[in-house]
This record gives structure tokens, sequence and C-alpha cells, in this order.
């Protein structure tokens, strides 16, 4: 941390009243944001948090930061302009499941296609909350809600398989519940440099409590998570006494160490180029596997915005720095409009800019 900059959690805390329902992991998310927030080393005023629609997009209002609040599912295009306007800003954006993989998508896969320097939150309650309730692009097939009476007919997205599939180059997983986790996940998030992508399994305690408790109960979370760590072998359990490793047809399986060493079982690495082990990690979505939880892929890549700066030092290398007035006014900037006068003939207009 700078020592120049001292600044403590109460620094984040801005001095809008917290609406969000008792009960809700929101509340989990936002105290650990202001808790790291801290440790960054980075002036206020160089932090924005946007946000689209939904519960999670009330985030910008608790923060003491810069922030906006903007319409569904295009916070990433908004924050795509700021940082590109103003790349030394660090950018937050803050979407929920409904909010970013239904209108967002679009928005969402390009931001990460391009790897511009952005963290992307994506709190995923497998559910829309603010509108009380209907399905979203995470709910799980045979969910009944408003807009599903007998059951959702749809394929959820797997919002770290899109990560993946849309090339960012940080992409992670951590729950509302486990603070410290989640803290550690946050910090690398806003460290890396290039397009940050972090799902947070995210409890909604009126629309769809418990959605998440096999991770999250006390008795059943240790069987039923598999934490990540790189350069070691994926071993879980509440003993530590299963593993996975690559069975036959490069299918994974779940085995167990009175069977096996830790030395057959794979061995997690985030820094791979080629993002295939940790999509397949992302795959791991049957009862009888874990659920990854921890950093999935972590690589260095030029950022969109340091690639334009590149060409634009690049054009005025060669070029020099140009002027607007100049491009106005060159001798070759001929605009043709065609009109239709009142008597019916044809006419056209020739300007040239001056």
């Amino acid at each position: 941390m700078s020592d120049t900059i001292q600044l403590t959690r109460k620094d984040f805390v801005s001095d809008q009243a917290v609406r969000w329902c008792p009960g809700c992991g929101d509340y989990a998310i936002l105290a650990q944001m202001q808790k790291v927030m801290p440790e960054l080393g980075i002036p206020r005023e160089n932090i924005v948090f946007i946000s689209g629609i939904g519960c999670s997009s009330r985030f910008p209002y608790y923060m003491d930061t810069f922030g906006i609040h903007s319409i569904h599912g295009r916070a990433p295009t908004l924050a795509t302009g700021l940082k590109l306007a103003n790349p030394d800003l660090t950018v937050f954006v803050i979407t929920g499941d409904g909010d970013g993989l239904s209108i967002g998508g679009n928005h969402l896969i390009h931001a990460m296609r391009r790897n511009i320097d952005l963290n992307i939150i994506l709190f995923n309650n497998r559910i829309y909350g603010l509108t009380k309730g209907q399905y979203s692009p995470t709910s799980l097939p045979g969910t009944r809600t408003k807009s599903s009476p007998m059951g959702s007919l749809e394929s959820p997205f797997n919002p770290i398989s899109v990560a993946l599939a849309s090339e960012a180059t940080f992409v992670a997983r951590t729950v509302d519940i486990e603070q410290k986790h989640m803290g550690e996940v946050l910090r690398r998030a806003a460290a890396h440099k290039g397009t940050s992508f972090v799902e947070i399994y995210q409890n909604c305690l009126i629309f769809n409590d418990g959605t998440f408790s096999d991770v999250t109960d006390r008795g059943t979370k240790d069987d039923n998570r598999l934490l990540l760590e790189h350069g070691k072998p994926m071993i879980f359990g509440k003993n530590s006494d299963k593993g996975i490793r690559m069975g036959s047809c490069f299918a994974p399986e779940v085995v167990s160490l009175d069977e096996y060493s830790p030395e057959d079982l794979l061995v997690h690495d985030e820094h791979l180029e080629t993002p295939s082990m940790a999509f397949m990690l992302s795959r791991l979505v049957n009862p009888e596997f874990p659920v990854p939880m921890g950093v999935f892929r972590d690589v260095d890549h030029v950022s969109y915005e340091q690639g334009v700066i590149n060409q634009v030092h690049q054009a005025q290398k060669a070029k020099g720095v140009g002027r607007l007035q100049d491009l106005y006014g060159a001798d070759d900037e001929i605009w043709t409009v065609a009109d239709s006068s009142h008597n019916g003939h044809n006419g056209h207009h020739q300007f040239q800019g001056e």
C-alpha cells in the first residue's frame, strides 16, 4: 500500500442507508469489498463502481467512491468507454445473473473478449430478485417461479464457462458466506491487468433461499466443493480423502485417496494459456462432482486500452500529433448531400470543410 494513502474501511462506507432485504447475501459482499478497498492503495477519486439494474446494482450508492447506476445490462458498455477515456481509473462492474447474462449478455462477453482492464463482479443467486422472483438465465431446470409456474424448461448459463469461452484473462468463483476466501479473490481480481471476472454465489433469502446450500451448509460444504489452489493436487472432502483424476477418454472422475495417491490426481494450473483445463473444471456440474471454488484462470495479455494507447502512439510517431480542425479543413474532405427540392427536381449541394 502506498505510504501517502492511508485509508480504512470507513472511508469507503457512504452515507446512504443500505436497502437490501434482511439476510441478503449482498450485505456480506459489500462488507468484504469495503474491507478490501483500502488495501489496494488507490485514491477514492480514482475508483468507479458501475452497475446496471437489479438488487446488486444498488452497490454504487453504498461505496464512497465515484459511481454510475446505469441501465439494464449496459454497465460493461459504460465501463469500457470510461476506461478508454481515462485508463488510470480502477473500474468495477457490479452486475447480477439477470442483468449481466440476459439483456446484458452481449455487452458482457465482448468486454471480456476485448480484455479491457475491468473488474466484473457477477452476483449469482439464480433468480430475478428486484423484479420479485422470476427465473433467471442461471436458474436450474424445473425451477418454479412466477414466470415458470410449472418449472423452467431452459438450460442455465454457467457464468464461469461463459467467461472462459469469452477469453477472460482472470476468472474466479467464490461464495458470499466465505469472507476470507471472497476477500482474497477480490484482491487478486483487482490486481489483475485485463478483464477479471468473479462469480459470487449469493443467497436470495426471499425468492431462492438455499439454492447453494450444498456448498454453504457446514455439514455438507467440505464434501461438495473443491478449493482450487495453484500447483496443488485437486483434493477435497471433509477428511481430505477424495480427489479428481483424469479417467478414461479424458473424462475427470472422483476417486478415493484410499485407493489413489495425490500423485495420481490432477494438479491445478491457473496460468495455462489454453483454458481447456479451466473450462473442464467449470463443467463439473453433476452431483457426483464437487463445485470448484477459487481462481480458474489467471494469464497475462495486453489489455485493450493499452493496445489502443499503443496504436495512438504509433500513429503519432508516424504522422505527428493531429488536430481535429486540420481534419475538418482538409482539401480532400468534400461531402455531397442529395436532397429533393419543393418543385420535384432533385438537387445536389457540395460542402467543403474550411
